[in-house]
């Protein structure tokens, strides 16, 4: 944790504005950055099962009845 603080300084300090754009998006994801440290917990399962919803979403171009979509969500993925 300190180590990544003084590369935040050193980064601050070199005046690149390219590093710069890349310290605020550590800053916006500091705490999961930490967390997948600590824990070596991610969400890609959550983001696979977001894709494979998506995906049989567009093969059957949209959904009309949310409830019925759903309902076959649940007996494919479940």
């Amino acid at each position: 944790m300190t180590k990544l603080a003084h590369w935040f300084k050193q980064v601050e300090e070199s005046g690149f504005k390219s590093f710069n754009t890349l310290l605020k998006t550590f800053i916006i994801h500091y705490n999961d950055i930490l967390n997948y440290f600590n824990n070596r917990s991610t969400n890609a399962s959550a983001e696979s099962f977001n894709a494979k919803i998506k995906k049989f979403r567009s093969n059957f171009r949209g959904v009309r009845d949310r409830a019925f979509f759903l309902f076959r969500l649940q007996n494919i993925f479940a």
